[in-house]
């Protein structure tokens, strides 16, 4: 297991001319929502309150569930356009925090009201819960690192068991209403509770296939959209999962390269950086070390690389471990909550190999051509042995106005550029592709100027680049 504070970091560290709907809105109308301040670490000076809509929207008149919703409204009336959505990624993290947790400009905090909220089954929005103990919800989001096909086997029987937990917990009975489609579809409920005749959108990571899929249900109800780090057109899927692998082999290069300048203890040379990964690595699968494993420190690694800004953090934990002194900190058990809600959307909205003989050739190829991450990536998880879909899936395609920004770093880990490419071709003229060369997970707010004022122009003007466009590198 991994200590508290290393588990926080490495989830979270897991979005021409003037566009076709950059048309002045009307100001939302948000006197029917009642707003409070909120309550809570991380929710300081913004409004919350909640909203109720449907479970089943198929059925509307049926049974509601609560939406949990924040606000930073803008200060300044005269630039004032209207109302921003966010969404962090996950699937399965708490959003109500994201007007506070994810740095807009000044600009853009003048020119919106900025509304974060949990989508369904996550935090304050009717959770969901597979009633999973401390060492099942490391396993539910990475899976024992598997050496061989035996593992693999034996991984399977673990995500069985998390699998049947989950779909008989006490709140299975939401779970075919958990996806995608119907966190956008309670999107647009919050548009209209706002009074807003449409809606702009930052969504990094899997918030971009969510904004994705919304603006393809929503087209006339979307303002100005920005896609940062962006998912294929078919979500999260067992693709996507194991791009992953792939994504961390284009990606520690960069972190290697900052040891052999910070941290020359663990490598002077890029090349010696690499082997000592493998050489912690081999000796935590054999040993634990202060509470973590060989899987816990390829997980580690991987969240951890997703940002410059928590390199030392990550250089720290490699030194601790080499040295045998990292601190052995108490796990601390703050819920499933996040792996029951991540769970509930990947594996409830795509379907997923269901041989375990097929992932046993997925790893055996991973290992080979991602040796770092890869078989972890490849791995079976729980969303083998899931019910099939309940509703077929949103398909992205290019019908709608032209009002969609992609932005993608060159050396991405999480969700590596071909995703975005792949996302580009399928909305067509209705988005503009930035490419960025820079490495880690989410572009806006890193160092790149070319970037930030990409997303900072679009969102404060309307006005988009007139083409797919690429942000060379910049100092940092």
């Amino acid at each position: 297991m991994l200590p508290a504070a290393i588990v926080a970091l490495a989830v979270t560290a897991a979005t021409a001319g003037v566009s076709g709907a950059a048309t002045s809105a009307e100001p939302p109308k948000t006197a029917a929502l009642p707003w409070t301040a909120c309550v809570g670490k991380g929710l300081e000076g913004l409004e919350c309150t909640t909203l109720k809509v449907p479970l089943d929207y198929a059925h509307p008149a049926g049974r509601t569930i609560d939406l949990a919703i924040s606000r930073k409204a803008s200060k300044d009336p005269a630039k004032r356009r209207g109302v921003l959505l966010l969404n962090p990624g996950g699937p399965g993290l708490a959003g109500l925090i994201a007007p506070n947790q994810i740095k807009l400009s000044q600009p853009v905090l003048d020119t919106y009201d900025v509304i974060g909220f949990d989508p369904r089954g996550v935090g304050k929005s009717t959770p969901v819960t597979c009633d999973l103990t401390l060492e099942q919800q490391a396993d539910a989001s990475n899976p024992p690192y598997p050496h061989n096909s035996q593992q693999v086997v034996a991984s399977a029987k673990i995500a069985k068991t998390i699998a049947k937990q989950c779909t008989t917990s006490k709140t299975a009975g939401l779970l075919p209403y958990i996806s995608t489609a119907n966190t956008a579809r309670d999107m647009d409920r919050i548009r209209e509770a706002l009074g807003a005749a449409k809606v702009s959108y930052y969504g990094v990571s899997y918030g971009t296939y969510l904004g994705a899929v919304f603006t393809t249900l929503f087209p006339q109800r979307t303002d100005r959209v920005v896609l940062d780090s962006s998912l294929p057109p078919d979500g999260y899927t067992v693709g996507a999962l194991r791009a992953q692998g792939y994504g961390f082999e284009t990606r520690f290069p960069d972190f290697a390269q900052w040891v052999t300048v910070n941290a020359k203890s663990l490598g002077t040379t890029p090349a010696a950086v690499r082997a000592k990964y493998f050489e912690l690595a081999a000796r935590l699968d054999k040993k634990p070390e202060s509470g973590i494993d060989g899987t816990a420190f390829r997980a580690t690694t991987s969240g951890l690389i997703r940002d410059n800004a928590v390199f030392p953090l990550l250089a720290s934990i490699w030194v601790g471990l080499d040295t045998h002194t990292l601190p052995d900190e108490p796990a601390v058990n703050t819920g499933d909550n996040f792996q029951a809600s991540y769970l509930a959307v990947i594996c409830g909205e795509s379907q997923w190999p269901r041989s375990v003989v097929t992932y046993q050739a997925n790893v055996a190829v991973d290992r080979v051509l991602a040796p770092m991450y890869g078989a972890l990536a490849a791995n079976v998880r729980a969303c083998a042995y899931w019910p099939s879909p309940s509703a077929p899936k949103v398909k992205i395609t290019d019908a709608g106005p032209s009002n969609v920004l992609i932005m993608e770093n060159l050396r991405d880990p999480a969700t590596p550029l071909r995703g975005a490419r792949q996302m580009k071709s399928a909305l067509g003229d209705r988005a503009r592709l930035v490419t960025v060369d820079q490495g880690g997970h989410g572009v806006y707010g890193a160092a790149n100027k070319c970037a930030n004022g990409a997303v900072d122009k679009f969102l404060t003007t309307g006005q988009r680049v007139q083409r797919d466009t690429f942000c060379p590198a910049e100092s940092q």
